[in-house]
């Protein structure tokens, strides 16, 4: 279906946020998703100190470079932090001590680590009290999404001003509970859905079957799908070490941490979500050709395939 992932963090035991990423590790995974009928996606950078992430960047702009499957697959980059909620629920499973205000010399350093292939960014609005962060990506043609965030329906609609225009994984990157029932920043995110793209996990576990086809429904042609797909993602159940984190993946291949306490991404493949839509929440063909190849490239504005 030449799908389009806008979110992918590792895949095919290949992690893109490991400092040692290797050419071949490069060329692995992608070959692996260009086996799973995806024609690009963003390849998703997450919280660390900033000279990291940096590091990590550059290094997977330097091996994309020089692949041609890497160059066709990674369309840029998505980086997710180090802008967002310091609260344990909203941090989910970004690290504490990086964790910083958006800043302009922050963004700009990572900005520039991407080689001109930064397409996304998520921060928390609460971060960006100002907007001037926000407003400086819009300007280098970057998307702005709100994620791992508690802003107010004020601070997401002062962002919305300063070029916000996405919110990533909406139903997650929250408190699994304790939030209050009505006044939540997914129903404040659902408010904005005639004024945000709307992201979402649909592995049915990140967000269950019944509030998943609630919530497209909602946020109708603004809707779109995706993985979150961390390194296990395409080998099956088991226990992995990413980074910071062991990782159980379960038969329902979601990741979670050893004790079961939070998720730690996903490991769901784009066919396996493809399935998951037709099978679970009963969408058509058409409707799901939009969420996982036509919309996340409208969002971006990355040609269609």
């Amino acid at each position: 279906m030449n799908y389009f992932d806008l979110q992918v963090n590792g895949y095919g035991g290949v992690d893109f946020n490991q400092d040692d990423l290797s050419a071949d590790d490069l060329h692995r995974a992608c070959a692996m998703l260009r086996g799973h009928g995806v024609g690009g996606i963003l390849a998703a950078i997450i919280t660390e100190k900033i000279d990291l992430m940096a590091a990590r960047l550059r290094r997977i702009v330097e091996l994309r470079e020089r692949d041609p499957l890497a160059k066709q697959i990674i369309a840029g980059f998505h980086i997710e932090g180090p802008f967002i909620n310091v609260g344990a629920g909203y941090r989910g499973a970004h690290p504490l001590d990086p964790v910083r205000p958006a800043n302009i010399d922050d963004a700009k350093r990572l900005f520039d680590a991407c080689g001109g292939l930064l397409r996304l960014l998520t921060l928390a609005p609460e971060q960006d009290q100002t907007g001037a962060t926000t407003r400086w990506l819009v300007d280098q043609k970057v998307t702005v999404s709100a994620g791992h965030t508690d802003a107010s329906l004020e601070q997401l609609q002062r962002l919305i001003g300063a070029g916000l225009s996405m919110f990533t994984h909406v139903g997650n990157g929250c408190p699994m509970t304790g939030m209050h029932r009505h006044d939540n920043i997914i129903q404040r995110a659902l408010y904005l859905h005639d004024k945000l793209w709307l992201c979402f996990i649909a592995d049915t576990a990140h967000v269950p079957a019944v509030a998943l086809k609630n919530y497209l429904e909602l946020a109708g042609e603004r809707a779109i799908v995706v993985t979150d797909a961390i390194a296990p993602a395409g080998l099956g159940p088991g226990r992995y070490t990413l980074g910071r984190w062991d990782v159980m993946v379960g038969e329902d291949m979601v990741a979670r941490a050893p004790d079961g306490s939070h998720f730690i991404g996903a490991a769901i493949t784009m066919p396996q979500t493809h399935a998951n839509l037709r099978a679970k929440l009963g969408l058509c063909e058409e409707r799901c050709r939009r969420l996982l190849v036509e919309n996340p490239r409208r969002a971006i504005g990355v040609a269609p395939a």
